[in-house]
């Protein structure tokens, strides 16, 4: 393309033909990881997960609900911010989920949010919204595998936490 101030070389090599801002590689990277986790990729390994969720949050100034759904398979069928909120909290409504999760006939879900603060401890609050999106969802027969909190530095799994 004309005016692009980057060449994508063999091997996925990005090389900058000019100064960028940050926005920029922002954006570019956002558009690789939507290319690289669409509909059909597997998510069976929580690293990859923790790399998808947080290039998807970690650039929010406000709380934002962040909900990917998967098939039995555990293959992508769509992901997309649920809730926005604050810079302390976020709304989450168990029926919208369960409404959008029945839309796009998902058997298994995994949610995350970011903490604007940076500290991804889960709060008391994140383990009560949990449990009843778990409770919510069961009665569709859709699982809950994950509710993942996205920081500045960590991004905490409340399932490798045993908090699920």
């Amino acid at each position: 393309m004309a005016n692009q101030p980057y060449i994508v070389e063999k091997d996925g090599i990005y090389r900058f033909t000019e100064p960028v801002d940050a926005s920029l590689i922002i954006t570019l990277a956002q558009q690789l990881i939507s290319e690289r986790y669409k509909r059909g990729t597997v998510l069976s390994n929580p690293d990859d997960t923790k790399r998808f969720v947080n290039l998807m949050l970690s650039t929010y100034e406000q709380e934002v609900f962040y909900c990917i759904f998967l098939d039995n398979r555990h293959r992508i069928i769509s992901s997309e911010p649920m809730f926005f909120g604050t810079i302390d909290g976020a709304s989450v409504h168990p029926r919208e989920v369960v409404k959008k999760a029945l839309f796009h006939n998902a058997a298994a879900i995994i949610c995350a949010h970011n903490h604007p603060s940076g500290i991804a401890e889960p709060s008391q609050s994140d383990e009560v919204i949990t449990k009843q999106l778990k409770d919510a969802l069961a009665l569709v027969s859709v699982r809950v595998l994950d509710h993942m909190i996205v920081g500045s530095d960590e991004i905490v799994s409340l399932a490798e936490r045993g908090l699920m």
